[in-house]
């Protein structure tokens, strides 16, 4: 692999948190890689709180909270499709990612292609994996968690290497989502 600019990561950005954390681990990479992002279309703010620059490639959010399974699947179709098509243009040697749903098949396909993924479990996640958690567990090249319980209990060979930002605010150790 190249080093500096020539490296291509790719980060997926999601929503909320998983946002807040990547664009947290980008700042802390700092500006020596080819960023681009994805981002879910149907939200606008994680765009704007991107500080280094790069492509973006916006996705469709595979799924809503209550939804039947067969439309969470044909949402999953699509959503594979988008990812081939993300993955032609931005063609990442890393994908980094930190557990939406979404990031799924863009990495199962990036590492098919040959780019490396590095997972990092959601802060929230202390004590339960997520089900992204849990698939990406098998596929990722470097798996990071924030919560030393998460490593001891449940991912065994995960790198435990502290919390990307500050604290859960009220939720302090809790399990969301």
């Amino acid at each position: 692999m190249t080093e500096g600019k020539e490296l291509r990561v790719l980060v997926i950005l999601g929503e909320g948190g998983h946002t807040v954390e990547m664009i947290r681990l980008v700042d802390l990479l700092g500006p020596v890689y080819r960023y681009a992002y994805v981002v879910v279309k149907e939200e606008s703010l994680s765009e704007q709180k991107i500080r280094i620059p790069g492509p973006i490639y916006r996705i469709n959010r595979p799924q809503w909270k209550v939804e039947p399974r067969w439309k969470v699947a044909l949402r999953y179709v699509r959503l594979t499709w988008q990812s081939m098509w993300i993955l032609a243009r931005a063609r990442p040697q890393v994908i980094l990612q930190s557990g939406p749903g979404l990031a799924v098949p863009l990495s199962l396909l990036g590492k098919l292609l040959g780019a490396r993924v590095i997972y990092v479990e959601n802060g929230a996640r202390v004590r339960h994996p997520s089900l992204t958690g849990r698939i990406m567990y098998r596929f990722a090249d470097l798996f990071f968690v924030q919560w030393p319980e998460l490593q001891e209990h449940v991912f065994p060979n995960a790198i435990y290497a502290g919390m990307l930002h500050g604290g859960l605010g009220s939720s302090e150790k809790g399990d969301g989502a």
